[in-house]
């Protein structure tokens, strides 16, 4: 019989469909697992290769977990707001709505080609009213509490658009979509208040299992740091605070930098003697992202301010005051201290400037280059702290600033609150309404969802505002206290709003009246296994892990942590090795792949690309190999013995196979799985045919990688039930041994020959075998044995002399 996997695989897919085989069910007295892959942004590419592999290997998870007995949930939906489907939408002159419904059935008949296991009953839709009405209702409760809040700050400007940018859409100081000039302007954005959390998102960090990767780079981005708060004093008479982890080089200060935006620069406008040339530079350090400004490897820039400088607290000595563009408004207070000696970049602008370097901690020569290896050593230098080591020199100082007057020990954080708005069309509206006399004002709860109205074009207001902005039946209303006019919000809400809490509304989809009853949260949470990107580790990933704790803080949650295990994985590259695009011209069609070899071939290829946690390039001469494989699992049928159990000779390999391959798909290594299968499958073709309970074993097994053909031979060979309503086989650790194994056999340690022997042989039946070794025997001729070693299993060593 042939192989039709087309058919096969079609056949397979409508009765999973038609009997709804994957939907979890609502039996909360059963033993749950909760499997989560990223829900994709429906693009109007469609998928390419690299985005099944995620979903593929949590795809072999979740349904090996329903071979264990588990009340499995691995459902599926789309993060279907932002830019790119509004820009086609502005292009085309085509509703977002429309853009984003057909792009969806697009992915969604993908997906479904690939026999994915998902539960397509609890399918969710970011944009979908019912949907963000619960995520508009999440804001409310963190506007309430304080957590949301309006704030003016700088932001990316594109002059052409007339709207603001993110930093990753500004590229070489001009917008990614129109190419024209981008600058900072001021504007009042909405904010989330994440730096509430920030203590509580890196230590629960201790209470989960994810890879170490993402661990670490969650703890740099909120970026945890003790130090101090320092005040230095200026000539003029007022006071710049400084943060540092480093309050120990304080007598190594020589200079201070203030970032362009600095409040103090207008405030000694008519103090500075060159405040023309200050200003020039404020006005081309507006022209850069917060990006290009941070580089380490930019060519330093500044200019001093002459007519004011700094004083030392702990010298009284006067330094000059740079403003300087690598210094951020956004990071700490918006001034540093500058200690040349010890910080690289400090000392190459010293150097520029032709600035005082003094070295503070002893061990290096500065006369060639910053002494940058200091967190221990001996300080010189510097008065009072002479002589200690810096950790004795961290506790003085900070303590001399406290008793002083002129500084206090501070934690601080890199992490910013987030920046929670977007003057677009396609988001979810902000449910606020700005007042005269009442402030902003919550909508109330029974108006939710606050839905997008239709509007006749998408492109933002010539300043910059939301198209919403143009609506005065949306704008106008009436305050919900006072009753009085009122005007809406009209800014919308960023794409990472929705993806925030989308695992949360999986566990009950439906329900109108909360975003998901308790007893399902309580039952379905944490999820047990999340897989995902490393590009989502430092924003989506900490996004909602901050929206579930503060939703644990009102009692909506009764979990801290959403995700108990997270792991990532490596790319797909196009076969010249670069990332897939477009522009490249290196993308892979799935469509293409499943039309030539059958979902099955795909899936499997996928898992044997490579380490899956490391990127691997895609290669169309060795799909073959996977497709061959499934050939011969194919033609097993046609050699079936009737009988039940395994056969003497094939015993030890199929319980090491069932411990491998159940053990391979825990720690994510797929690939070594299908190759042990691989190797199974040799041994078993070697033999005469293959027993029942020998085959059914190894299509249990298969199963997870490629469940069409598997259910397929399952159904063909007589065997009951569906295959994805067995048990998942189990090993005997006794039998996981070899029966006979190969030792090495040494004369005088040298290796002479290599025999086979019973796995449990004693000593004397192993000598007794390498002795009647010819080669063994040759080497022995005339001598004298003086001793004989046996390391079971492994080796015999005779010593002659």
């Amino acid at each position: 019989m042939t192989y039709d996997f087309a058919k096969i695989e079609k056949k397979w897919q409508d009765i999973w469909d038609k009997e709804n085989t994957f939907a979890a069910k609502n039996d909360y007295s059963l033993k749950k697992y909760y499997a989560l892959v990223e829900f994709p942004y429906p693009s109007g590419q469609g998928l390419h290769v690299g985005h099944p592999r995620s979903y593929t290997a949590l795809d072999i998870v979740a349904r090996k977990r329903r071979l264990e007995g588990y009340n499995v949930l691995y459902p599926m939906g789309w993060d279907a707001f932002g830019l790119p489907t509004e820009n086609f939408a502005i292009k085309n002159h085509i509703h977002p709505e429309i853009v984003t419904e057909k792009n969806v059935a697009r992915f969604k008949s993908q997906l479904k080609s690939l026999g994915l296991s998902f539960d397509w009953n609890r399918e969710i839709n970011t944009t979908d009213p019912g949907y963000y009405h619960w995520t508009q209702w999440i804001f409310l409760q963190l506007f309430k509490k304080g957590l949301a809040y309006k704030k003016e700050m700088a932001v990316n400007w594109c002059t052409s658009c007339k709207c603001v940018l993110a930093n990753e859409e500004v590229v070489n100081g001009v917008c990614e979509r129109c190419g024209s000039e981008v600058v900072h302007k001021k504007k009042s954005q909405w904010m989330l208040k994440i730096t509430a959390y920030a203590d509580r998102l890196i230590d629960d960090l201790d209470d989960v299992d994810y890879i170490n990767p993402v661990k670490i780079q969650q703890r740099n981005w909120i970026g945890r740091s003790h130090g101090a708060e320092v005040t230095f004093t200026t000539t003029q008479g007022d006071d710049l605070v400084i943060y540092t982890t480093r309050p120990d080089t304080l007598f190594g200060a020589t200079y201070m930098v203030i970032a362009p935006e600095h409040p103090i620069i207008e405030k000694y406008k008519d103090v500075l003697t060159n405040y023309d040339e200050v200003k020039s530079y404020q006005d081309a350090a507006a022209k850069k992202s917060d990006f290009e400004r941070a580089e380490v490897n930019k060519d330093k820039t500044g200019v001093q301010l002459q007519g004011v400088r700094a004083i030392n607290p702990v010298n009284n000595k006067e330094i000059p005051i740079f403003v300087s563009d690598y210094v951020l408004m956004s990071y700490g207070t918006g001034a540093i201290m500058a200690v040349p000696a010890h910080d690289t970049r400090d000392y190459e602008f010293a150097k520029t400037f032709d600035l005082p370097i003094i070295e503070v901690v002893a061990g290096g020569d500065i006369t060639k280059e910053a002494f940058t290896d200091c967190a221990t050593g001996t300080m010189v230098n510097s008065g009072m702290l002479d002589g200690l080591s810096v950790e004795e020199a961290k506790v003085k100082i900070v303590d001399w600033l406290k008793e002083n007057g002129k500084g206090e020990p501070k934690v601080n954080f890199k992490l910013r609150d987030w920046v929670f708005a977007r003057q677009r069309y396609w988001g979810e509206p902000i449910p606020i309404v700005h007042c005269e006399h009442c402030g902003a004002v919550p909508i109330p709860e029974d108006q939710l969802p606050l839905k997008l109205p239709e509007v006749e074009s998408y492109e933002p207001t010539q300043d910059g505002e939301s198209p919403l902005a143009n609506l005065p039946e949306f704008v106008n209303t009436t305050c919900p206290v006072c009753g009085r006019p009122a005007k809406r919000e009209t800014d919308t809400m960023p794409q990472w709003a929705g993806s925030s809490w989308y695992f949360l509304r999986y566990c009950d989809p439906h329900n109108v009246n909360a975003l998901a009853a308790k007893e399902a949260l309580d039952y379905w949470l944490p999820v047990d296994w999340y897989n995902g990107g490393m590009e989502h580790t430092t924003l989506h990933l900490l996004y909602s892990r901050f929206w579930h704790k503060f939703l644990y803080d009102i009692g909506v949650v009764s979990c801290k942590e959403p995700y108990q295990k997270r792991t990532s994985h490596g790319m797909i590259l196009g076969e010249n090795g670069e990332k897939m695009s477009k522009s490249r011209g290196n993308v892979v069609n799935p469509d293409d792949i499943v039309k030539e070899y059958g979902a099955d071939t795909m899936r499997l290829y996928e898992m044997f690309i490579g380490d899956f946690e490391k990127a691997a390039p895609w290669s169309s001469a060795s799909i073959k190999g996977c497709k061959r494989f499934l050939d011969r699992v194919w033609n097993l049928q046609n050699s079936v013995i009737d009988q039940d159990g395994y056969r003497k000779e094939v015993e030890s390999e199929m319980h090491k196979t069932i411990k491998k391959v159940s053990e391979d798909i825990e720690n994510l290594k797929f690939n070594t799985a299908l190759a042990a299968m691989m190797s199974l499958l040799n041994v078993i073709t070697a033999t005469d045919g293959i027993t029942k309970g020998e085959l059914k074993a190894f299509l249990i097994m298969l199963n997870p990688f490629a469940p069409h053909i598997t259910e397929e031979i399952y159904q063909q060979v007589g065997f009951e039930g569906m295959l994805n309503q067995q048990s998942w086989v189990t090993y005997d650790e006794a039998k996981c041994k070899d029966s006979q194994v190969e030792i090495a056999v040494q004369v005088n340690g040298k290796i002479r020959d290599k025999i086979v022997i019973d796995a449990e042989s004693s000593k004397e039946d192993a000598l007794n075998a390498a002795k009647s070794s010819e080669k063994v025997a040759a080497s022995m001729d005339g001598k004298q044995i003086v001793k004989e070693i046996y390391v079971p299993g492994k080796l015999v060593n005779i010593v002659v002399k």
